[in-house]
C-alpha cells in the first residue's frame, strides 16, 4: 500500500504535488475509473461540494489521517492531472487509506 507523502498547506495552495501522489492513470484499477464505485462517489462529492468535518473518513491502521486528507486535497485542487485521472487516482488512494 502506498503511504501518503509529506505535504504542507503551501503545497495545496500552489499545487504541483498531485503527480507525485497519484498513481499513473494506467496503473489505477479499472473499478476506480467508473462513477459507480463507493470511493469515486466520495471523492466526487468532495471535489464538487467540499468535505464537511462530519464527513471525514476514518484512517486505516498505520495511516496518518491528516496527512492522507492533505494528500487527497492536494490532488483535487491541482490543475495538472486530467479530471478523470484525478478522480480515479484519488478514489483508489482513498480506498487504501480510509475505512
Amino acid at each position: 500500500m502506498q503511504q501518503p507523502i509529506e505535504i504542507t498547506r503551501l503545497d495545496i495552495v500552489f499545487g504541483g504535488k498531485a503527480m507525485k501522489i497519484l498513481p499513473a492513470y494506467n496503473d489505477t484499477p479499472g473499478e476506480f475509473k467508473k462513477a459507480g464505485n463507493r470511493w469515486n462517489k466520495f471523492i466526487s462529492q468532495w471535489f464538487f461540494n467540499g468535505l464537511d468535518k462530519s464527513e471525514y473518513p476514518t484512517a486505516k491502521e498505520g495511516v496518518n489521517l491528516n496527512l492522507a486528507l492533505l494528500n487527497i486535497k492536494a490532488c483535487l485542487v491541482d490543475y495538472e492531472p486530467k479530471h478523470e485521472h484525478k478522480i480515479a487516482g484519488a478514489a483508489y488512494l482513498a480506498s487504501q487509506w480510509f475505512k
